[in-house]
């Protein structure tokens, strides 16, 4: 009976009419519960916060917040929705950065919107659902591997801030700034701060914008 179940959805879409187009179509599938279409990342988190659900499907470029840093906060919460993105195809960048941010699923913008059901059936039962892609390009660039979170604070360590002072800039508790720490020397291959400063302006790091 449970596979039965309708699957609830949350819809976050800053386009009012790409909004209210996709919460019909959703709407219109008895496989599924709409519990909250909103039109910014702020408003999905409240939304998710007061009534949980299965998936979460946005737009990549959400206002105000944005689609990374949005995925980036869920991971940190408990049982997360699955998270799936949609945005523009001809920019591998932003399928590496909503893989990294923790995405489920990838959708291009161009693709008919029962295409997004499909990948909302699959990943709520665990599946990840993301176009072709070589991985040795995911691989090139060892900084496309790191959260926004994780960038942020490779540019805050540059600075020679300690773990207390990274705590207070990033507004989080001691405890996750070593957390995100073990991730990152883990996902860079590293061992130190001093070898994370190295890396961050030997590679270039310093020059991203995304990196702030």
């Amino acid at each position: 009976m449970a596979d039965q179940m309708p699957i609830d959805i949350a819809l976050a879409d800053g386009n009012p009419l790409m909004l209210a187009a996709l919460s019909d179509f959703i709407d219109r599938d008895k496989g599924f519960s709409l519990v909250a279409t909103v039109a910014s990342a702020e408003g999905f988190l409240s939304a998710v916060t007061r009534a949980p659900v299965a998936v979460g499907i946005i737009d990549w470029n959400l206002p105000v917040m944005g689609g990374e840093r949005l995925l980036d906060t869920l991971r940190l919460r408990p049982s997360p929705p699955r998270m799936i993105v949609y945005g523009a195809p001809e920019d591998p960048e932003i399928l590496r950065r909503a893989m990294a941010a923790g995405a489920a699923g990838f959708s291009p913008r161009h693709q008919h919107p029962e295409h997004l059901l499909v990948m909302a059936r699959a990943v709520a039962r665990g599946q990840m659902m993301f176009p072709f892609v070589d991985v040795r390009e995911l691989h090139r660039d060892p900084t496309s591997a790191l959260t926004l979170r994780e960038r942020t604070l490779l540019a805050a360590l540059a600075r020679g801030l300690n773990n207390k002072a990274l705590a207070r800039e990033l507004d989080i508790s001691v405890n996750t700034v070593k957390f995100h720490l073990r991730n990152l020397y883990e996902k860079l291959n590293l061992s130190s701060r001093a070898q994370a400063i190295a890396f961050y302006y030997s590679s270039g790091a310093n020059k991203d914008s995304s990196v702030r």
